[in-house]
């Protein structure tokens, strides 16, 4: 049974205004407290094992926040994972008079600030204004595979999929204070970065490792770790990453996602064991995918994975279910992903959500507040 662990950012803003305000320190400091033996201060954080210590950690920008779960073969335990760190980080973040959010980007007009380090510091140097604006909110899925050999024949195959994953999860619909007429407006900005976005096929492990060498080794990027392709072998684990959601609003959809994703994972390192070669399709058609994603999230066309053509988003979602559905059986989640995929239709994704909400409140400090409240509540 192949391990599945989800890394989410949140945002962090005022509880009254709903702005974006700079507490991760604060955050942190309080977490610490709060998993420091009786007596002594300093903390434990950054070891995710739940019991003697924390998983927040602080990340570019101090208006967000990051945990990561630990490694699970149960979506059950999943949710139970994502719905506690969830919830401790809002009490951290009560303590300064704040709340987590989690949204991919913030609905009301920021500045936001660069986190204090010398690698973040060289970051604002490196990438200017684009590294000042990303104060995005992402979603990575961590899926476990056997070898590199067999992540890249996985990251080869999955290529074409990964948009439908981006629309689902949409949920930056604002942009300073205006509406993007995007649905992840995130994944746009996040998509100014040099290394980021979708790939050409690889073929091996061997030229996998090249192309990531040959990358940094130009010097426009820091370390490996700025190797922010779409999908991509973790420089820490044995796992495929996958990096192209929004965080979501409710806590049942990155459980959706990270089913989803670990199908397919073993759907693809099926074909590869079978034999079967990845989809010739270009990279340029990808990217265009990837901004078609973005744009409609699930409110308008998508390009379908198979053809790449326009298609209505339920007969793509339904078409991504299909790819995977032998592998969701055999891994026992079929029916929490047809469920999943039922509701996430019938509410919509994060940006519908927030739409919606501004209509009904009137305001998007209220929407912000909304938001912190379906954070907090796990649903």
């Amino acid at each position: 049974m192949r391990s599945v662990g989800v890394e989410e950012e949140l945002l962090l803003v005022d509880a009254d205004s709903g702005e974006a305000l700079a507490l991760s320190g604060a955050v942190l400091a309080a977490a610490d407290r709060a998993c420091a033996p009786a007596g002594r201060e300093g903390g434990t954080g950054g070891n995710g094992d739940g019991a003697e210590g924390h998983t927040f950690e602080a990340e570019l920008q101090k208006e967000q926040v990051e945990f990561a779960t630990k490694p699970v073969t149960e979506m059950g335990e999943l949710q139970e994972e994502i719905v506690r760190w969830r919830g401790e980080a809002a009490r951290h973040a009560a303590t300064a008079g704040g709340l987590v959010v989690a949204v991919g980007t913030s609905p009301l007009a920021v500045r936001p600030s660069i986190s204090t380090g010398p690698r973040y510091e060289w970051v604002a140097r490196q990438f200017g204004l684009t590294a000042q604006e990303q104060l995005t909110c992402g979603c990575h899925v961590h899926v476990s595979v056997e070898s590199d050999e067999e992540g890249v024949a996985v990251l080869d195959r999955i290529r074409p999929w990964l948009p439908v994953l981006t629309a689902m999860s949409a949920n930056s619909p604002f942009w300073q204070g205006e509406d993007s007429l995007y649905a992840s407006y995130r994944s746009r900005v996040w998509n100014r970065l040099p290394s980021a976005g979708p790939v050409d096929v690889f073929g091996s492990a061997d030229r996998y490792h090249e192309q990531v060498a040959a990358m940094v080794g130009t010097g426009v990027l820091h370390d490996t770790a700025m190797i922010y392709f779409d999908a991509r072998l973790s420089a820490s684990y044995p796992t495929v990453e996958i990096r192209v959601a929004d965080v979501a609003l409710h806590a049942t959809t990155p459980v959706l996602l990270a089913a989803l994703a670990r199908g397919l994972v073993e759907t693809a390192a099926r074909a590869w064991r079978a034999g079967d070669p990845p989809a010739r399709i270009s990279t340029s058609l990808l990217r265009l995918a990837s901004w078609q994603a973005g744009r409609s999230g699930l409110d308008g066309p998508l390009l379908h994975p198979q053809n790449m053509r326009e298609a209505a988003p339920e007969a793509v979602v339904e078409a991504l279910y299909q790819h995977v559905r032998d592998a969701l059986v055999d891994l026992g989640d079929d029916d929490l992903v047809r469920t999943g995929i039922a509701e996430l239709l019938e509410r919509g994704n994060g940006a519908r959500v927030q739409r919606s909400l501004l209509r009904s409140e009137g305001s998007l400090a209220a929407v912000v507040r909304q938001c912190a409240r379906i954070t907090g509540d796990g649903g």
